[in-house]
């Protein structure tokens, strides 16, 4: 397959456990040496231990982004919203400010620390806990809608769909025999994505953009009543409608999303209004991210973290699977949108 980085220079070879010591040390911070590598393929996350009698033993979270993919101006605004919910009382996340700022650089990489939260994934059966997390958004989205981002990209039907589809057709190693099935699956499928979003415009504000139930950390309540859902990654923040940050929450049959997507609203309109007509974005979003993911995998494929974690990508089952499920969007597309 050909891929968007070198396999023979890959940047996070460079990565060590020394290098990441030495970058915290570089800010100020006094690791004890203890290092754990956090779930995280875009970027490298690490916690790390301070033992230092000013530090205590408290622990930190050292992410360092994926070179060429966020310029600083990119990585600055992602810091400035997260900065921007801390200080509006939003349980976000934020990076530390080390040295007067919040990016730092070290041996070719951009980094930040923030500190560590613990925490497990939501109970998305429960409708306190749906509804919870519907206020929490709301939150978000009341700060989001403040400014617009200047330079981070939008959400919209040509970056998430269109150029990652171009990308893939130019360089993906898909089976001959499949290729051409799956080709028409998926521009149908961004076509109707695209004319979708452009005949239901959206208000844009700026969003988390990746929401799914892995970014949202539980924690429960203890006696003085804090507790409740954090975000710990704002990696993918970008503008788009609000909508973007809901649907994600969602699983099982038609009926089951109803009920979530009720629930997150509900929760959603104590604090802020919803726009219905949003409704009809969910499904042409899904495909957008359908694509969008399928080229994510096939340009990071050089990493060595991505042949470990997705055997399956890439695979001839992979792509008549993706074929179907984008055939199966173009139906969903045409449905009415789900009601709540």
């Amino acid at each position: 397959m050909s891929h968007s980085e070198s396999a023979s220079s890959h940047p996070y070879d460079q990565l060590t456990p020394d290098a990441v010591l030495d970058a915290l040390c570089a800010v100020g911070l006094m690791p004890d040496g203890r290092l754990q590598a956090l779930g995280s393929y875009e970027n490298r996350v690490y916690q790390a231990c301070l033992d230092t009698p000013e530090q205590g033993s408290a622990k930190v979270v050292a992410k360092f982004y994926r070179p060429s993919r966020w310029s600083a101006q990119q990585i600055g605004e992602e810091h400035a919203f997260s900065l921007q919910l801390a200080q509006a009382e939003v349980p976000v996340v934020a990076p530390l400010t080390l040295a007067g700022q919040t990016l730092h650089q070290h041996a070719g990489f951009a980094f930040s620390v923030s500190p560590w939260r613990g925490g497990r994934t939501p109970e998305l059966d429960d409708w306190d806990t749906l509804e919870w997390i519907g206020r929490f958004l709301a939150r978000i989205h009341q700060v989001g809608a403040q400014q617009p981002f200047a330079h981070r990209p939008p959400l919209n039907a040509q970056q998430l769909g269109r150029q990652p589809l171009q990308w893939l057709l130019a360089h993906a190693d898909i089976p001959p025999h499949l290729r051409q099935p799956w080709q028409q699956a998926a521009e149908a499928a961004v076509g109707m994505a695209e004319a979708a979003l452009a005949a239901h415009p959206a208000t844009q504000i700026r969003l988390h953009g990746d929401c799914h139930p892995g970014n949202i950390l539980w924690t429960p309540l203890d006696d003085e009543g804090r507790g409740g859902p954090h975000f710990v990654d704002l990696d993918d923040a970008r503008m788009g409608p609000a909508v973007q940050d809901l649907w994600m929450l969602l699983s099982g049959d038609r009926m089951q999303r109803s009920q979530q997507l009720s629930t997150l609203v509900e929760g959603y309109e104590q604090l802020r209004d919803f726009d219905r007509r949003e409704l009809s974005l969910i499904e042409p979003l899904r495909t957008l991210r359908l694509i969008h993911y399928s080229a994510w995998l096939a340009q990071r494929w050089q990493d060595p973290a991505f042949p470990r974690a997705f055997p399956w990508f890439g695979s001839e089952h992979y792509w008549q699977e993706q074929t179907q499920i984008l055939q199966a969007q173009q139906l969903a597309m045409e449905e009415a949108p789900l009601y709540i």
